[in-house]
This record gives C-alpha cells, structure tokens and sequence, in this order.
C-alpha cells in the first residue's frame, strides 16, 4: 500500500512539473512572436491571465483621468477603432481628442487588440463575438459573461464595485493584466468604495 501510494505521488509530481513547462514554452514562444512582428518596443507583462499588459504614455494619461486602464486586448481591433471615432459620445461623456492623440492611441489599441496579441486569452474572447460585431462594452462580451456568470447583478450595484465596468474592484491587478481567479477579492455590501466605475 506504501509503494502504490509513493508511485501515485511521483507520478502527480511528474505531471505538475511537466504542465509547468508547457505552460512556460507556451508563454515564451508568444514573446518570441511579437518580437518577430516588431513589437518588441511595446512593454510586455506577460501574467498568468495571458493578457499582455501593453504600455502607451498618452493611453494610460488620457484613458486613466476618467477610468481604469482597459487593456487593448480584452477587445477586438474593430471595436476599439469603433470607440475611438465616437469620442464625442463615450458612454455619455465628450471624450474628444485632438486628431495626432487620438491617431496614437487608436493605433495602440489596434495593434494590442485581442485579435493582434496572439495569446491563448484573447483568442477566447474572440470566440464568443461575431466576425462582423464590435461590441463597445468588455462586460458585454460573452467571455466576460462566462466567466461572471455566478456574481449576481445585486453584487455589481454594491457601492464598493459600482457596475461590471470596475473591474479593479475585484480585480486589483487588472491593468497589468492579472486576472487570475485565486487573486479575485468581491467588495462587501457595506465596503467604502475607493474609486467606483459606472460606465
């Protein structure tokens, strides 16, 4: 009984390590094709969400004075070149830009979307919207419903999280990236909020 238990234990080691591996071999060869497309200029934080955080300075300095960061990659490029020539109108707020910084920062996020960044992720997010839809809201996409379908829309109204849109509410590390399910804290009912997000 000893030895079979020993022999079970080397054999689930074996497979723990061996995942480890796939997984690294996995995230190296996407870095290594981004470099090949000349991304290698662009900031790459690769997670364990497999959503690479990407960095531009007019980006994080025009998109963060009103909300969080959203990654180029938790949308398609149709949708985010869809926003960007709708500023005027961004979810009820003027957000226009002057024509070289809007240029740059729809560029970015084009060239990070989910169907540019050739990662495991965004390929799932990709799979549950349509080759000719451009949805304009992350938490309207089917992945993102998927994966929440078990925080209820009560959970959402809390004053600590405000709406689906606050992804840093439960997500600390959502603007790096992290997404992981082990790191996800929900707000209590009665929480302060500490800065809420109702787009």
């Amino acid at each position: 009984m000893k030895k079979k238990s020993s022999m079970l234990l080397a054999l689930f080691l074996v497979l723990i390590f061996s995942s480890s591996i796939l997984l690294s071999d996995e995230e190296n060869e996407e870095h290594e094709r981004g470099e090949r497309e000349g991304r290698s200029s662009v900031e790459f934080n690769k997670t364990r969400s497999g959503i690479p955080a990407v960095i531009n300075a007019k980006w994080k300095a025009e998109c963060s004075s009103c909300h969080m960061l959203y990654l180029p990659g938790l949308l398609p490029a149709r949708s985010w070149t869809k926003m960007m020539t709708g500023l005027d109108k961004h979810f009820g707020e003027n957000a226009e830009l002057d024509a070289a910084t809007q240029k740059e920062i729809t560029d970015f996020l084009v060239q990070n979307s989910a169907d540019k960044s050739m990662n495991r992720r965004g390929s799932k997010i990709l799979g549950g919207i349509g080759k000719n839809d451009a949805p304009l809201r992350i938490s309207e996409t089917t992945y993102f419903i998927r994966k929440h379908d078990e925080v209820s829309a009560a959970t959402y109204k809390r004053k600590a999280i405000g709406s689906a849109a606050n992804c840093l509410a439960c997500h600390k590390g959502a603007e790096q990236g992290n997404f992981s399910e082990h790191e996800v804290r929900i707000p209590k009912e009665n929480e302060v909020p500490k800065k809420v997000i109702k787009k």
